[in-house]
This record gives C-alpha cells, sequence and structure tokens, in this order.
C-alpha cells in the first residue's frame, strides 16, 4: 500500500485545506515531519488513519474532537486520501458529524452526518465504489489486507507502545500478539479438544455406571434366593462377585429343584387318595338321582297312555286334511269371484255414464269383449303418432329458448358499446396522471437513504441525553467521594501528627523491667516519659483513620474510571451528533421518513396505475370483439326462429284430429287406456268365476270318495278329532318325552357306574363327611407345600437364567470400555497439553505457542536491525523458559549482549537502548505481520518520535538501520521535533502552528532517489 495524496479540511488543528503530495515526498524515500510540540504532527497521521478507517487510533478517538476550532463555521471538515493498493487505485473521502449553523436549526444549528465517498481510477476516470460508511470500510480493509489496529502498529510504529510491550508480562503481550496475527482459531482448536475429551469422559462414566447397574442388577436377582454368603469376594470386586454370584446360584436352584420334586411327588399321593374318595361320594348321588328318577316315570305311565290314544284318532282324521282344505278353499275362491264380477259391473257402468271413449255402451248387457277390441285398434293409432307431438314440443321448446336468445343477444350488443365507452374514458383518465407520480416515485432511493441516515441521528442523539445523565450522576458521586476523601485523609493525617507527638509516651508504654530499650538498649528505665491516658488509643484510632482512607482512596479510584467512561461515552455520541437538539433531530427523522413513504406511496400507486391500464387494455380489446360476436349472432338466431315458427305450426294442424277434444295425444292415450283398463277388469273378473266354480265342483267330489275310506261318515266327525298343530306337537312331544325317560331310566340302572354304587354300598365303602374332610385338609396341605417349593424352585431357575444373562452382558461392556477409556485418556491428555495443564511443563497453551512461534520471527526480524543500531552489540531472543510460581510460558523476551555473552531482561536496558530496542521491535513486527497478511506490499511507513533519547553514535546507527528501509522503493516518514533530525533529513513535511491554527508545508533540500 502507497499513499499518493493527502487534502485535509477544517480537521484537528487545520483550518483550512492543507494538501500534502506523498509522491513529492516519495521521491526522495526519506522524510521528516517536524513541528513544535502541539502543531498537529501527530494529526496528519490521525488524518490517514480516519481517511481509511473513519476513526483516529486508540484513546485519541475518544477524545479528541475531529474538526478543527479555528475553522470557519461553515467550513465542513473532510479528509480525503489517495492510495494505491493491490495494483489498483483509490480514492476515499471522509467527512467526520458536525454542526453546521443554521436559522432554522435549534441553538442556530444541525447536526450533519458523518459521509464518506470511495472511488476508483479506472481507465483515467474516476468510477463511484461505494457512498456507504460501512461498504466503504470493508472494502478498504480487505485492499490492505489490515483492520485499523494492524495498521496503527504496522505502518504508524508508535515507539510508546512498543516500549512498553518491550516490558510488559507474557499475558500482556499475548492480547497484543492474538490481535495482530489473529490467532483465534487456535484457541477454537483448544476448545473443542476440551469438548471432544469431556464427552469421552463422559461416555467412560456412562460405560462405568452401566456396569455398576448390572452388577446392582445382579445383587438383585440372588437376593431373594437366599445364598450363603461364605466365601463371597470383596465387593469391590464386582467382576468375581458376579462369578461368584452366578456359581453360587446354580448350586442352590439345584437343591430347590429337588425339594420341589419331592414335594410334588407326595401331594400327588394325596390327591389320588381324595379323589378316591370324592369319585365313591360321587357314585352314591347319582344312584340316588337315578333312583328318584325310576319312581318319577313309574307315576306318569298312566297318563302317558291317554295322550298317546288321543294323538292316534288325530292321525286317522289328519289323512283327510288335504280333502278338507281343498273344499274350503274352492268355496272361498268362488265367493270371491262373485263379489269381484260384481265390482267390475258396477264400475262398468260408472264409467259408461262418465267417460266419452264408452258412451255409447249398453250399461245393462254390455258386450265387453268387443269394445275393448275397438278401444286397443285405436291405441294403436294414438300410440303411433305420438313422436310426432313430442316433435311438435321439442320445436315449441326450441322457438322459446330461440326468443330468449334473441333478446339476451340485444340486450349484450348494448351492454358492450356502453362498456367499451366507459373504459375508454377510464383509460383516458388514468393516463393523464402518470406523469406527476412518476417524478416522486423516482426519489423514493435517495428519500429512503435519507430517512435511515436520520433514523440513526435519532438514535445517536436519545444515547447521547442517557449517557450526558449518567456523566452527570458519576461526577456527582465522584465530587461526592472526593470530599469524603479530603475529610478522611485529614482526620488521618491529623491523627498521625499527634501520634507523633505522643510518641515518646506510646513508647514508654512498651517498656518493660529487664527487657532492654528499643531506643538506648538500656535493661534499666528510670525516668519514662508520662502521657494522658487516652495517647494509649492513638496508635489504633491512627491505624483505622489509615485503613479508612485507603478504602475512599480505592472507592475514590473506581468512580474516577467510571466518570472517564462516561465523559468518553459522551464524547464519542458528541462526536458522531449526539449533542445535535432532540427536537430537531427528531423533526428531521418524520420529515425524512413522510418523505421516503410518499416517494414509496407514489411508486406503489404509479405501479397499480400502470398495471390497471394494462387491463383496461385487454379489456377494450375483449369489449370489442364480444360486441363484434354478439351482432354476428344475433342475425344467425332471427333466420333460425322463423323456420322453427314455421314447422311447428303445420305439424299442429295435423295433430289436432286425432286429439279428439284432449289437450294433446299424451292425455288422449291415458284416457284410452284408463277405458281398456275397465273392460279388461270385467271381462277378466266373468273368466275367473267360471273358473272358480268348475273348481269347487271337483274339490267336493274328491271329498266324498276319500271320507269312508278313512272311516267317518262326514266332514264334520272329521273335522272334530282334528287337533291344532300345536296341540298335537305338544301331545307328541310328551309322549316322546315319557317313552325317552323310560328308556334312559333303565339303561342308567345298567350302567357301569350305578351297578358299582350299589356293590359300595353293599360292601359299606362309602366314605362319611369328617372322612373327606380329613383328606381335603391333607391334600390341601400336600399342595401348598408342593407350590412353595415350586415357586422356590422356578424363582431360582428364572433367577440362573436372568443371572447369565447379566453376567454375558457385563462381560461384554467390561470387554468393551477399555478402547473408551484409552480414547479419554488420550483426549483429556491432549486437552491439557493444548491448554497448558497436565504434563506440559512449560504450562504453555496451542496458541501461546503459535504466537510464541510468530515472537520467535519477530525477535528474529528485529535483531536484524538491534545489531546494526547498537554496533553490534545487542539482539533480541524470545525465550520460552518456565514461568515462576506455574504462570503460563512461552511470550519472554531478553536482550543477549554479544559484549559479555550475557542474557538481561529487556527492563535493565537505557532510554536510548530501550528505544533502539523497541523501533527494532516495531519494524521487525510490522515486517511479519506483513508477511502473515498473505505479503502484502506496505510501502509508506511511519515512526512516531523517541529519537531524543540517542546519542549521536547512535543516532548515526538508528538512521543507517532507516536507511535501509527505503530499499525497495519503500517510503519513511519520520515524526520529530529533535533539531539534529532536521539536519541530518533535507526531505520535510513541516507544521506551522499559528494563533489560527497550523498549515503544512513541504521542504525539500536533498535530491531525490535515483
Amino acid at each position: 500500500m502507497r499513499i499518493h495524496r493527502l487534502r485535509i479540511s477544517a480537521f484537528g488543528p487545520f483550518a483550512g485545506t492543507e494538501e500534502v503530495d506523498f509522491d513529492r515526498l516519495s521521491a526522495h524515500g526519506l522524510f521528516l515531519l517536524n513541528g513544535p510540540t502541539g502543531a498537529g504532527k501527530t494529526s496528519v497521521l490521525d488524518a490517514i488513519c480516519f481517511a481509511l478507517y473513519g476513526s483516529v487510533p486508540g484513546a485519541r478517538q475518544d477524545g479528541k474532537r475531529l474538526r478543527s476550532d479555528h475553522a470557519d463555521p461553515a467550513e465542513e471538515p473532510a479528509v480525503s486520501c489517495e492510495f494505491s493498493a493491490q495494483g489498483r487505485h483509490f480514492e476515499v473521502t471522509r467527512s467526520p458529524a458536525w454542526d453546521k449553523p443554521s436559522a432554522r436549526g435549534k441553538n442556530g444549528f444541525t447536526t450533519q452526518q458523518a459521509k464518506t465517498l470511495l472511488r476508483e481510477r479506472v481507465n483515467g476516470d474516476w468510477i463511484e465504489k461505494s457512498g456507504r460508511n460501512d461498504e466503504a470500510g470493508a472494502e478498504i480493509t480487505g485492499l490492505l489486507g489490515m483492520d485499523r489496529e494492524q495498521f496503527t502498529r504496522v505502518v504508524m510504529l508508535p515507539q510508546g507502545d512498543f516500549a512498553a510491550f518491550l516490558r510488559s508480562k507474557a499475558s500482556d503481550r499475548l492480547d497484543l500478539l492474538q490481535k495482530l496475527f489473529g490467532t483465534q482459531r487456535f484457541e477454537a482448536v483448544e476448545q473443542e479438544l476440551s469438548l471432544l475429551a469431556q464427552a469421552a469422559r463422559n461416555d467412560v462414566s456412562r460405560l462405568n455406571g452401566q456396569l455398576e447397574l448390572l452388577a446392582a442388577r445382579a445383587e438383585a436377582e440372588v437376593s431373594a434366593v437366599g445364598l450363603d454368603e461364605t466365601g463371597t469376594p470383596p465387593e469391590g470386586d464386582a467382576g468375581a462377585r458376579i462369578e461368584w454370584l452366578q456359581a453360587a446360584l446354580a448350586v442352590r436352584a439345584a437343591g430347590l429343584a429337588g425339594e420341589a420334586e419331592a414335594a410334588s411327588s407326595l401331594s400327588r399321593e394325596h390327591r389320588q387318595l381324595l379323589e378316591t374318595g370324592v369319585a365313591r361320594t360321587e357314585r352314591q348321588r347319582r344312584l340316588e338321582a337315578a333312583a328318584a328318577r325310576k319312581a318319577a316315570a313309574d307315576e306318569a305311565a298312566p297318563v302317558l297312555d291317554a295322550h298317546a290314544a288321543r294323538l292316534a284318532r288325530h292321525r286317522q282324521a289328519e289323512v283327510l286334511t288335504g280333502q278338507l282344505q281343498a273344499v274350503e278353499k274352492a268355496e272361498a275362491q268362488l265367493r270371491s269371484a262373485a263379489a269381484a264380477r260384481e265390482s267390475a259391473l258396477t264400475l262398468l257402468r260408472v264409467a259408461v255414464d262418465e267417460d266419452p271413449e264408452l258412451e255409447w255402451l249398453d250399461p245393462d248387457a254390455p258386450d265387453a269383449a268387443s269394445e275393448l277390441s275397438r278401444l286397443r285398434s285405436m291405441l294403436a293409432v294414438v300410440e303411433a303418432r305420438l313422436p310426432d307431438e313430442e316433435r311438435l314440443l321439442a320445436l315449441t321448446a326450441r322457438r322459446a329458448d330461440l326468443g330468449r336468445k334473441k333478446e339476451e343477444l340485444q340486450v349484450t350488443e348494448v351492454e358492450l358499446g356502453g362498456r367499451l365507452e366507459a373504459l375508454r374514458a377510464e383509460y383516458t383518465d388514468l393516463s393523464a396522471g402518470l406523469e406527476p407520480l412518476a417524478e416522486l416515485a423516482a426519489a423514493a432511493v435517495m428519500h429512503t437513504k435519507e430517512a435511515a441516515a436520520a433514523d440513526e441521528l435519532l438514535d445517536v442523539v436519545r444515547r447521547y441525553r442517557t449517557a450526558v445523565a449518567a456523566q452527570h450522576l458519576a461526577s456527582e458521586h465522584y465530587e461526592a467521594c472526593r470530599e469524603d476523601h479530603l475529610q478522611k485523609k485529614h482526620r488521618w493525617l491529623d491523627l498521625r501528627e499527634e501520634r507523633l507527638a505522643n510518641a515518646a509516651a506510646e513508647l514508654a508504654a512498651q517498656l518493660a523491667d529487664d527487657v532492654p530499650c528499643p531506643v538506648c538498649g538500656s535493661p534499666d528505665h528510670p525516668s519514662p516519659a508520662k502521657a494522658a491516658q487516652s495517647a494509649f488509643l492513638l496508635g489504633e484510632a491512627e491505624e483505622e483513620a489509615r485503613e479508612e482512607f485507603e478504602a475512599a482512596e480505592a472507592r475514590l479510584s473506581v468512580l474516577g474510571t467510571e466518570l472517564a467512561a462516561a465523559k468518553q461515552m459522551v464524547a464519542v455520541l458528541a462526536g458522531q451528533g449526539g449533542d445535535t437538539p432532540e427536537d430537531a433531530a427528531q423533526e428531521a427523522a418524520d420529515e425524512a421518513r413522510h418523505a421516503a413513504e410518499r416517494s414509496a406511496q407514489a411508486a406503489d400507486e404509479l405501479a397499480g396505475i400502470r398495471l390497471r391500464l394494462t387491463g383496461i387494455e385487454t379489456r377494450i380489446a375483449e369489449a370489442e370483439t364480444g360486441r363484434s360476436a354478439a351482432g354476428a349472432e344475433l342475425a344467425q338466431v332471427e333466420s333460425t326462429l322463423a323456420e322453427v315458427l314455421d314447422q311447428a305450426t303445420a305439424l299442429s294442424e295435423s295433430l289436432s284430429g286425432l286429439r279428439s277434444g284432449h289437450r294433446d295425444l299424451t292425455h288422449r292415450l291415458r284416457a284410452l287406456k284408463d277405458a281398456a283398463g275397465t273392460l279388461e277388469k270385467t271381462v277378466q273378473a266373468q273368466t275367473q268365476l267360471d273358473q272358480a266354480g268348475l273348481r269347487a265342483a271337483d274339490a267336493g267330489q274328491q271329498l266324498d270318495l276319500a271320507l269312508p275310506e278313512a272311516g267317518f261318515g262326514t266332514a264334520e266327525e272329521a273335522r272334530a278329532e282334528l287337533l291344532g298343530s300345536a296341540e298335537a306337537a305338544s301331545l307328541q312331544a310328551t309322549v316322546r318325552a315319557g317313552h325317552d325317560e323310560q328308556a334312559r331310566v333303565a339303561e342308567l340302572f345298567a350302567s357301569e357306574e350305578v351297578v358299582l354304587a350299589l356293590e359300595e354300598l353293599a360292601s359299606d365303602l362309602v366314605p362319611d363327611e369328617a372322612q373327606l374332610a380329613a383328606l381335603r385338609s391333607a391334600a390341601a396341605q400336600a399342595e401348598a407345600e408342593a407350590r412353595t417349593a415350586g415357586l422356590a424352585a422356578g424363582m431360582a431357575k428364572r433367577c440362573v437364567e436372568s443371572l447369565d444373562a447379566i453376567v454375558a452382558e457385563y462381560q461384554d461392556l467390561a470387554g468393551s470400555g477399555s478402547a473408551p477409556r484409552e480414547r479419554a485418556r488420550m483426549l483429556t491428555a491432549l486437552a491439557e497439553a493444548a491448554g497448558g495443564r497436565g504434563d506440559n511443563t512449560y504450562r504453555m497453551s496451542l496458541n501461546s505457542y503459535v504466537l510464541a512461534a510468530r515472537l520467535e520471527q519477530v525477535a528474529l526480524a528485529a535483531s536484524e536491525r538491534l545489531v546494526a543500531m547498537s554496533d553490534g552489540r545487542y539482539l533480541l531472543q524470545h525465550t520460552d523458559a518456565k514461568a515462576a510460581r506455574g504462570a503460563k510460558s512461552g511470550l519472554g523476551l531478553e536482550v543477549v549482549d554479544q559484549w559479555t555473552g550475557h542474557r538481561r531482561d529487556t527492563s535493565t536496558l537505557s532510554g536510548g537502548e530501550s528505544f533502539m530496542a523497541s523501533l527494532s521491535l516495531a519494524l521487525g513486527l510490522a515486517d511479519v505481520v506483513q508477511h502473515e497478511s498473505g505479503g502484502i506490499q506496505i510501502e509508506t511507513l511511519f515512526v512516531d518520535e523517541g529519537f531524543g533519547s540517542l546519542d549521536e553514535q547512535s543516532l548515526e546507527q538508528v538512521m543507517d538501520a532507516l536507511e535501509g528501509l527505503r530499499d525497495g522503493g519503500r517510503v519513511v516518514g519520520l515524526v520529530s521535533h529533535v533539531g539534529e533530525m532536521k539536519q541530518r533529513i533535507g526531505v520535510q513535511l513541516q507544521v506551522v502552528k499559528g494563533r489560527n491554527g497550523s498549515t503544512l508545508h513541504i521542504s525539500d533540500t536533498a535530491p531525490p532517489l535515483s
């Protein structure tokens, strides 16, 4: 990166516009930036840093106003820097926030927000790259390959900072090196290793927990069996104890299984005796029941014979059931047919009087058959002409549809004409409002940016108000604490003075006989000083007052730090425009927001109108097409309607004769069918009556022939012997049940069980109730004992199976745990080593190790220049010596004195030696950072102050080293007000201080480099 030109306006001590041609200074390779104290030498560097990064280095950003107090109130502060980087040419212009005089602003000022403009020179033309503060800053940071922190420590070498870095502790060096070299990823590696180690340890803990759970499950499984614990392994050896439990449980289960088998055998014997006694008792009960059933069957036998005789007479009459039912059915049908014929004749007489189709028929002696034939012929004629009438109906319906269609088309044609005129008028009205909306919408982007900037300012103003209130509160607390601090200090000093005045009395109070005086050493104390009794308490009071004073002083220091932080925050926010009146900021924000809303609304309305115009154009075309189509269709409908009307008139005239006074052929057809139906019913009723008479005569003849054969004289005698179906079925079931019961009783007395019961009763082998109770009690006790033994054996067997599974799972889990334990041990050791713990004897973390390598490179690069500056005497050397009291190591620096061969701490260097060492360290660090940042080229360097501490020879050597920095086209600017430097360096950028501000001048008496 090379700086070509710098322009400063109303910035820092520079009231007007100052321009610095760095290309002119660069022609000589080395130049001096000089001027009296307070003239603004450092402000030139601040201007470069502000132009590139939008802020100035370090604390100067917080405690310094950027706009010049000497400048005209209306002059805008700005810094413009032209530079090149990575083969590209850029210009960046920045303006900080400032108060511009305004008649409309509160207190006569309006706050102007910070602005940035980044341009690039391409083919001789300046092209704007960005106008946003953050966007331009990100672009420049990417081009330079450095952030502001790195830039101010690599390009602008602050000697005071590196002198402190030279003497600082390893922990303080780590913060700076980590910012410069960006080694946070190594800290992330340390954290990741720590997480992996913790996860591995958690896995081992879960594994151990599972093993303990399995061991506990094994103990729980055998706890119910009751093992003998003699000879058991200790509880600490879980594996051996589980194996012992497995063997002991197998032995115990085998013993319990034998006991269960013996108890089961005894239970079976008792159960067999009980079953034998119960079976004999049950056979006696069955014998008693069989005897009772036999007695009941003998008693019911006479009634059963009477039922059987009645059922036989019913069966004899049941043979004639078919003939009897046939006669009854034929007689009923004959009566029904006669009634139906009479009803049909009645209906026919009524129809003759009412139906025109039957009006010539004789109602007293109608010839129904011939009239029915005539009506059926007429029905055939009418049905043949029905399609013609349907066609007439279709023509009538079509004529009505065409009439409606004609009216609809006429209405549509009129409506489309009106719609077309309305759409054309609407299109003309909308087109007239496009131009003003387009002008307003074009400013939407600009108004949006202004609204965002105004909102940012309003937020800063509100934060500034809060910060001012916090500053006032901190100031009040600080003043109150300072007053308390002074009071406690005065009290302590007063007590101290009083104690000193009474020192002799206090010392005399501590003397004891035969104890040497702490002043003269004599064991005799002839005349000790006398003091009042209160003097003995002065020491304690003075110590208490001192402690109170120190506590107040600590509180004052804390409150002072808080007050400084509050003031710093107020200054930062004021620099960003925070002291702008909130009403003005709110008003500006509201105005900008309203303007943005109006522009956005206009853009939305413009887009909506354009969309509506497009829709209207489409609808106009559709309306024109629709009106043309409606006219053509209307002409076609009118022609078709005339043809349909002619066809319908001709067909209606041809069908009027067949209707015979009816509305249409369908109604005529329905009347003919009704008349034919009436005649059909009359003919059918006469036919059914004739057939019913024949069937009744035949049924009576068949019954007369069957009566003698069945043993009956008349039909009434046969009907008297017949039973109902339910009564006959009940008698038959009763007779069959009685006979079945007699057969079963006979079979029962012949069965083996009843025969055996008779024999046991004769032999007196039936047990009584007392004997059965004794057998039941013995069997129940034996069964309970067998069940208890079986449960114990079954539980032991289940425990053996479960314990075998637990042991197998325990052994598998214990065998698979070696790998996780080894991994946890390895990761834990690795994480501790990476974090500077465990076996890491140097207590050096991975991040410190990487930074130590960078520091070693910095020390090597710095030593090359320090050897030249110190006439070959001193080297800077990195040391990783172990720190005291377990502190972390790896970032140590020491000075090697090559004249004596001894190593020295950097704090032992003199002022001039310390300057050379810190300058060498800064230059070495700049070289390493440049290399680590991807080999970026830093072609412009500034070295700030410190030359006044060098003697003539040392200054000569330092200048020789700085001259070497110009190799390869690098430009070095030295910032100093030392007189000898002015004589040595002919090319100078001079800062001239005046009452109205400072100015810049270039003096280049030295010849340029060839």
